[in-house]
């Protein structure tokens, strides 16, 4: 990902484990390999994790950075004795609610990654906060965030939340992932002029709309949704890196002002043509694998970026071509892998 993050790819391409972790009924597990039920095999018991009392938990007043991973915390009680913690880390807990964390005022960086929560709650306190992270809960709304005003980095993915909403305070967002959840519009987000990174992969998206207010964007994914047509980026002139993969797209078209993408990804799309794309002469990868590319020429829409190092092409009609890699290295002299694998000079 060429800068990307849960944040930066890795959140872009983020973990799709199913909306219930618990799929299938005894018997489907209990399948031998031809498919049939053995009935051999005893039936499977799930044996669920006991939260822990915090008294068992021993914690330092003077720590700054606090790590409570994967303590089965089941319930956030005990810790006002942090008042020196600049970060609390509380993932992969059995945590159900926010709670009692009114007295950790000087909290910059809050984790709940992985946890039981159903409700965005009891944060108004922590006025100092820049970084939440609540991906991977049951969250079906964004709300009860107006207090969080010197916020920076939030993280939502893989909840349930139906709407972008209830963002307006937060005007100092740089990066929002809300990845994996079960958005179907691009709302909302006017005010925040701030945010230079936005990734809504993994949605029910349809259309690229409403992004006219975000001048300082440079990172955008909306890998995974329904979109079909390539529009409404015209204002998003500071544009470096744009993720399309997984969509319905057809044409490449609507770039003409986005002349500073340095990456561009429509693979796994229905392109038949590289096209509409030689201003872009900052680009250095292009990821176009999976499409319906099948005319040589379309590689000269390419020669104008002159530091273009990565293409992906395979999976197109292009590749049954016998001299397929040689015929893209001829093209395009500057680029030094071709899909997975590296050129050797």
């Amino acid at each position: 990902m060429a800068s990307l993050s849960v944040g930066e790819l890795q959140e872009m391409e983020v973990d799709r484990r199913g909306e219930s972790e618990e799929s299938g009924d005894d018997d489907t597990r209990r399948k031998s390999i031809n498919g049939d039920v053995d009935p051999n095999q005893p039936t499977a018991t799930i044996k669920e994790e006991s939260p822990v009392d915090m008294d068992t938990i021993t914690l330092d007043p003077d720590e700054e950075d606090v790590d409570l991973v994967h303590c089965r915390i089941g319930k956030i009680e005990g810790l006002e004795v942090l008042q020196k913690a600049k970060t609390l880390s509380l993932r992969q807990n059995l945590i159900k609610k926010i709670e009692n964390l009114e007295s950790l005022s000087s909290l910059r960086e809050l984790d709940l990654y992985d946890n039981q929560i159903r409700k965005l709650e009891n944060l108004s306190h922590l006025k100092e906060l820049e970084v939440l992270d609540v991906s991977f809960n049951i969250l079906r709304k964004m709300e009860n965030l107006e207090e969080l005003t010197k916020l920076k980095k939030l993280f939502v993915v893989h909840n349930k939340v139906m709407a972008i909403s209830n963002l307006d305070h937060l005007t100092d967002l740089e990066m929002l992932e809300l990845g994996s959840n079960r958005i179907r519009v691009i709302e909302n987000l006017d005010a925040l002029s701030s945010l230079q990174s936005l990734f809504l992969g993994t949605n029910k998206i349809t259309k690229l709309q409403n992004l006219d207010s975000l001048h300082n964007l440079t990172v955008l994914s909306i890998q995974s949704n329904r979109i079909t047509k390539i529009e409404g980026l015209q204002n998003l002139v500071n544009l470096k890196e744009l993720y399309l993969s997984h969509n319905g797209i057809e044409v490449i078209e609507g770039l003409e002002n986005n002349k500073k993408l340095t990456t561009l990804d429509v693979a796994a799309n229905r392109v038949k043509k590289i096209e509409n794309i030689s201003h872009l002469t900052e680009l250095q990868e292009f990821w176009m694998n999976d499409n319906q590319v099948d005319n040589w020429s379309d590689l000269d829409d390419l020669k104008n970026a002159k530091s273009l190092e990565t293409v992906y092409l395979e999976r197109n009609p292009l590749q049954k071509d016998p001299q397929y890699r040689r015929k893209i290295m001829l093209a395009l002299p500057s680029v030094r892998q071709i899909d997975a694998t590296f050129i050797r000079f």
